[in-house]
């Protein structure tokens, strides 16, 4: 009999979803399709290795779908799927708590720990430079 991928439904959305960019570049697609650059330039920090690896997994799992133009200069978008939709809606109440709580989080770690980060969280809005 063969075993479970996953023990529970939080095992199987974290695998999904792990990491630290993931969940940056999905809320980045909230608010509509994307150029490659486009991304990069709004999930701050991240290499362009890291980004196509995380896309292409996001792809692989049914969250985020590419459309290559096959022009030249080269053109590929990224989108939300349904599926890459109902997950971002599921970090909606993460962000709100992480919102909420942001001054406790900040006073607890030191000002070098971590940078500056956006702190709009409703879905579809942006607060990258890059709009």
């Amino acid at each position: 009999m063969k075993r479970p991928a996953f023990g529970c439904g939080l095992e199987a959305a974290l695998d999904v979803l792990g990491g630290k960019w993931k969940p940056m570049v999905l809320w980045n697609l909230v608010s509509g399709t994307r150029r490659f650059g486009e991304l990069r330039r709004a999930v701050t920090g991240i290499s362009e290795k890291m980004l196509i690896q995380q896309l292409r997994e996001m792809e692989r799992d049914g969250i985020v779908a590419r459309e290559d133009f096959h022009e030249i200069p080269p053109r590929v978008e990224y989108s939300l799927t349904e599926f890459g939709v109902s997950l971002s809606q599921a970090l909606q109440p993460l962000c709100d708590w992480g919102t909420k709580h942001l001054a406790r989080i900040e006073a607890t770690r030191s000002a070098t720990d971590a940078p500056d980060r956006p702190t709009d969280c409703r879905l579809g809005s942006s607060t990258s430079p890059a709009e």
